[in-house]
């Protein structure tokens, strides 16, 4: 009689095993930044600090995921996300930014924005949702709004996470294929791939018109979506001040999380 094969617990395949232990060491240090989080948040609360967060970013950048991982161990009294909808009738005929006011942070709070008064320098120009005498209005004051809001004690951090055209087509594929992910689908969706160039351009102006060293833009480079997780958050928390900093622990990759320059563009660190 042959020998029997004997069976294995473990995958033969070696790849199986790097892909569960990368999992693993994501979900620890995710773990670990969490932690600082809650630092934070006890720290701001003691001191009244005011902080708002725009995350900003093409169909299918990730923003959604990065939130979601920032205020999981939050306290949310202390914190919110704001995803405004469609503008009302009302909100048409009244000064642009006024929608987004009421949902600034007051003291102790910490309010995380899942795009922003940014869309009118993105889809509302792309998709010719305003007019250019209405965009012209928004990036001649949108830094003037944000030195105000600097000014009135607020800190703000602007995030833009940048992803290649293959991911983005992959992403919008897959979201039409999850059933779990259905409820991310909008119409504007089908356009985003035929309109790529036009939305780099849009995305390329709102840099150079509205970078200022009051309010700069930090860019994200997230076709890993884990990695631009990571370091989105260990830039945060490096650039808060709070009690108990595990500074060791919130060392960026430079390749993935950089101040944006003009250069950028140029080189090819932000997708074409």
């Amino acid at each position: 009689m042959g020998k029997k094969k004997s069976k294995s617990a473990a995958p033969s395949d070696p790849s199986l095993n790097g892909h569960e232990t990368e999992k693993d060491d994501y979900r620890a240090v995710l773990h670990a930044l969490q932690i600082e989080l809650v630092k934070l948040q006890k720290h701001f609360i003691r001191c009244d600090d005011k902080i708002l967060v725009l995350i900003e970013g093409r169909d299918a950048a990730g923003k959604d995921g990065v939130i979601k991982r920032i205020v999981r161990h939050l306290s949310p009294r202390e914190t919110r996300v704001v995803a405004l909808g469609k503008p009302s009738d009302r909100e048409h005929g009244s000064w642009y930014f006024q929608r987004y006011v009421p949902h600034l942070p007051a003291e102790q709070e910490f309010v995380l924005f899942n795009r922003s008064w940014y869309n009118r320098a993105g889809v509302e120009r792309v998709m010719g949702f305003c007019s250019d005498q209405e965009y012209e209005e928004f990036m001649q004051t949108a830094p003037e709004f944000e030195h105000m809001l600097v000014r009135s004690g607020i800190k703000l951090f602007k995030y833009y996470l940048d992803i290649s055209r293959a991911e983005q087509k992959r992403r919008l594929k897959d979201r039409r294929e999850d059933p779990l992910k259905q409820w991310k689908i909008s119409p504007i969706d089908a356009k985003a791939i035929d309109k790529w160039s036009s939305y780099s351009r849009a995305r390329n102006e709102m840099f150079a018109r509205t970078q200022n060293p009051v309010a700069p833009w930090t860019v994200v480079r997230a076709d890993d979506k884990r990695l631009a997780r990571i370091n989105l958050i260990k830039d945060l928390l490096m650039r808060l001040h709070y009690d108990e900093k595990d500074e060791a622990a919130l060392l960026i990759d430079p390749d993935i999380i950089f101040p944006y320059s003009d250069a950028h563009v140029q080189n090819g660190a932000i997708a074409p």
